[in-house]
């Protein structure tokens, strides 16, 4: 028996709720995990919310809130092979169990085994900050040396794709409020501050993390056009991402991070019992970086 944080209908903020459930029982393809750490993030509430019934209108109630998650391996399916008890691990529950809880199931094909070395709140960004990161600039292939703008920097997946740009040889470009100056700045980046001047120049690619109005108007500005949230992109001649929920892409940023390559810039740990004030500031949309929560705490 462990708790967890979920909701009983679709609805605000207010339908959210704590409450006790028996740890699951992993199916065939799936692996029990002691949660250490899960990452906070947008999907969550839109989840909650019922904005995107195709991913959870299947699952029953209580449904737990969260993607993603790092912690210890209690117990594996069969046929999720190349995890054992003990292991270290980060994930995907596209199970349905959700990951602000105490112990959730993780689909096998989409957990890996972290370093030693690797931080439990690091390893929770992965899944999602990460590996979106990851996808989108395999997805735009740019050459070194190729200019990007990314839009919405500030956020967990615009600071990802940031760092990792850089990392490639990209010369990078992001666009946010006053408050994210500084942090486009520290991973190298040239800020454009929509709030005081408009966004303009030619990009070899862009990055939309904001979607709405905002994608609108950097898209006549690239050549290439990828968005991770707004899927009308394709009416604008973009891309939508094209996400890889693997092992391998766990594997993969889980080793730029270990290696100093890509830092999370986490900026809020909460407690499991804190879980409604790190949702709330990311449904604001006033976050910046990564908020996690810690069962540690």
């Amino acid at each position: 028996m462990g708790t967890a944080l979920g909701y009983r209908e679709f609805g605000t903020a207010d339908v959210q709720e704590f409450f006790d459930r028996p740890d699951p029982v992993p199916g065939p393809a799936e692996v029990l995990v002691r949660v250490a750490a899960a990452g906070v993030n947008p999907l969550d509430h839109l989840l909650r919310s019922g904005h995107v019934r195709e991913l959870n209108g299947h699952v029953p109630f209580p449904q737990v809130l969260g993607m993603e998650a790092a912690g210890t391996v209690l117990a594996a399916g069969e046929d999720a092979t190349g995890l054992e008890v003990g292991d270290r691990v980060t994930g995907f529950a596209l199970t349905g169990a959700g990951t602000y809880a105490e112990t959730t199931l993780l689909l096998g094909e989409s957990t890996a085994r972290i370093p030693d070395t690797l931080p439990w709140t690091w390893a929770a960004t992965i899944p999602v900050a990460g590996t979106t990161a990851l996808d989108v600039l395999d997805q735009l292939d740019l050459p070194v040396g190729a200019s990007l703008l990314v839009n919405g920097i500030g956020g967990g997946v615009g600071i990802a794709v940031a760092q990792l740009a850089r990392d490639r040889g990209l010369v990078v470009t992001g666009t946010g409020s006053t408050a994210k100056r500084e942090l486009a700045t520290k991973y190298g980046a040239a800020f454009i501050d929509y709030t005081a001047s408009s966004v303009v120049g030619r990009f070899d690619a862009v990055v939309d993390t904001v979607g709405g109005e905002s994608l609108r108007t950097v898209a006549p500005l690239a050549k290439k056009l990828i968005a991770v949230g707004d899927q009308s992109v394709t009416e604008l001649g973009g891309e939508f991402v094209h996400r890889r929920l693997d092992r391998a892409s766990l594997e993969r940023v889980a080793e730029l991070m270990a290696a100093g390559r890509l830092d999370p810039h986490i900026t809020g740990t909460y407690p499991l019992a804190r879980a409604h004030d790190a949702l709330a500031l990311v449904e604001s949309r006033h976050a910046s970086g990564k908020l996690v929560l810690d069962l540690s705490l």
